[in-house]
């Protein structure tokens, strides 16, 4: 008895209808693109190993998919591992590759691979999937597309201004109301400055990015499980509390570091002079990984306008001034961020905002009602796709409630009905499916409706 088809967990089957859909968000992400000056890059599905880790975090580490090594990948294995049953020791020996993870590190190995064949700064978008060995659920998914845009080669503040325009272009033009947040790990290092805290700082990071998770006692709970104290702990979290740039600059009096951030954080609105009112300051703002140096971003669904919906991060990124140093070329500094197109198809199907004609299957189906009007439909149907319209013709002249319930299932906007009579008079008896009108019109009209169109 054969086993019941199945999937691996976190990856799914797209119908035709999700498939469209899909593709709309992608091709609206990558207009936006192309229109700031964008070009696309492809990088491989694999990566070697020593190429993704270290690079993501300790967790992020722990989410990579690793691939076994070719042929009799035990042969390799270490044996002492295996015998102490010491999983890490054993995977790095039985595997070097592994599905990458985001395609930031990719396109950091990238620049360095290609400097010669690039130009700085150098504008690249790039839309691929993604994996990660994460816990499947609402929005989270281990085999998922990211939509990233970066610009690498250049210092200047006004990239990050310019993601920020790319941001709230992509989500008007989806009819997505959002958020998008903005802070600097230089402020996040300046609230470790002000806690005497510095070398805990990636530890106090990966707490305070949980803040949304797990709330205010969890994150002092998580600090202290990584030797932060108590009471630096809530000095920490008392600190996140402040919501304008003007408080903190006073309460960062002193602080080189977090200073530098305000000031960076000030650069970026004063580039966009109030054109952003969805842009805002949020001091908790963490963004686990560690390649971030700079100014950081996150999108969210605006649940103050869409009332009781609740959707994690529909976007991210930052800035990382030494990416591309781990791989031999220091001094190139970057900035980029990420679209999380999973979500945003969830987000945009639970709220009902894909545009009605995304959806829409076909222009006209073309039901015949005898086998010379169905040789006669399908020479003319030929004509109507040579000029770009979609159309369809019913396989076989069979019951005309039978074509009709097809066409129903299809949700086909018009269906073009040829008998004999319809045949001989050179003519289509037209109706459309939404209002039940029905008329005769000519092949010529037909092509110029939907030509118009």
């Amino acid at each position: 008895m054969s086993s019941k088809p199945s999937i691996p967990k976190g990856t799914r089957d797209f119908l035709p209808s999700q498939v469209i859909k899909r593709k709309y968000i992608f091709n609206v992400i990558e207009s936006v693109f192309k229109t700031f000056g964008y070009l696309p890059i492809e990088t491989p599905t694999m990566e070697n190993l020593s190429t993704l880790t270290g690079k993501y975090g300790e967790e992020g580490d722990r989410l990579l998919f690793k691939v076994l090594n070719n042929g009799d990948f035990l042969s390799g294995a270490d044996k002492d591992a295996l015998e102490r049953l010491d999983s890490n020791k054993v995977l790095s020996s039985i595997s070097k590759r592994g599905l990458r993870y985001d395609l930031t590190v990719p396109f950091a190995r990238f620049v360095v691979m290609n400097q010669n064949e690039i130009n700085l700064p150098f504008k690249r978008y790039q839309i691929q999937q993604v994996w990660r060995a994460d816990r499947p659920q609402r929005g989270r998914y281990q085999e998922f597309y990211q939509c990233d845009v970066d610009v690498v080669g250049s210092d200047s503040l006004m990239y990050e201004a310019e993601l920020m325009q790319i941001y709230s272009q992509v989500f008007r033009k989806l009819d997505v109301k959002t958020r998008i947040l903005i802070n600097n790990r230089k402020v996040l290092f300046g609230l470790a400055e002000a806690a005497g805290i510095t070398d805990k700082f990636m530890e106090m990071t990966i707490s305070i990015d949980k803040l949304d998770k797990i709330g205010r006692e969890g994150v002092v709970k998580e600090m202290i499980l990584r030797d932060i104290s108590e009471s630096k702990a809530i000095k920490i979290l008392d600190l996140l509390v402040i919501k304008d740039l003007a408080a903190l600059k006073k309460a960062f009096t002193g602080l080189e570091e977090g200073s530098k951030g305000i000031r960076e954080i000030e650069a970026v609105f004063d580039y966009l002079d109030g054109d952003i009112p969805e842009l805002t300051f949020d001091i908790s703002l963490a963004r686990g990984l560690t390649y971030y140096t700079g100014c950081i971003f996150e999108v969210k669904v605006d649940t103050d306008f869409y009332t009781g919906f609740n959707m994690g991060s529909i976007g991210g990124g930052g800035r990382y001034d030494n990416l591309t140093g781990v791989f031999g070329l220091e001094g190139v500094s970057g900035v980029g961020v990420s679209f999380g197109a999973e979500r945003i198809y969830d987000v945009m199907e639970e709220l009902k905002l894909f545009p009605a004609e995304v959806q829409k299957d076909i222009e006209v189906l073309f039901i015949a009602l005898d086998e010379e009007s169905h040789k006669y439909a399908f020479k003319h149907i030929s004509i109507l796709r040579l000029s770009g319209i979609s159309c369809d013709l019913y396989p076989e002249p069979s019951k005309l409630k039978k074509q009709m319930n097809y066409a129903n299932a299809r949700k086909v906007p018009y269906v073009a009905i040829i008998g004999e009579t319809e045949r001989a008079a050179d003519l289509v008896s037209l109706k459309n499916m939404k209002t039940g009108e029905q008329k005769d019109v000519t092949l010529t009209y037909l092509a110029e409706m939907f030509v118009k169109k």
